[in-house]
């Protein structure tokens, strides 16, 4: 099992080289898990950006070969989390990566300082 949950404010962090990147280690990342939705936010933003949709999909696949499918467990856990966490203003997105780390018991990692107002028994770091 993963000992980390990555949402998709950390995985373009990481693919974009950008502050906070560094505190993703090679070891965190072999233990880290992403959900389907979540690479699918990350490869929506690096083609809309410009970036050659080939060569994204490449990157993704290569640094987070094993996403996590969005599971009808995932649906209900991201669903039921809207009430706690519309006032945060946190996307469907970021609710699935939420889901995940409840399902996978583990904590997250992302760049959305709100996060951390969160009482939903999930651990959340900070990459900046």
């Amino acid at each position: 099992m993963s000992k980390v949950v990555l949402d998709a404010s950390a995985i373009l962090a990481f693919l974009n080289e950008e502050p906070g990147a560094e505190k993703l280690t090679d070891e965190l990342l072999a233990e880290a898990s992403v959900s389907t939705v979540n690479v699918t936010e990350a490869a929506t933003k690096l083609i809309q950006g410009g970036d050659d949709p080939g060569a994204v999909w490449r990157d993704l696949e290569f640094f987070f070969p094993s996403a996590e499918a969005f599971t009808v467990e995932h649906a209900r856990t991201a669903s039921r989390l809207v009430l706690q966490t519309r006032a945060l203003g946190l996307s469907l997105g970021d609710r699935a990566c939420l889901a995940l780390a409840i399902a996978l018991k583990a904590p997250v990692w992302t760049s959305d300082r709100s996060w951390k107002k969160l009482n939903i028994g999930v651990t959340v770091h900070l990459m900046r």
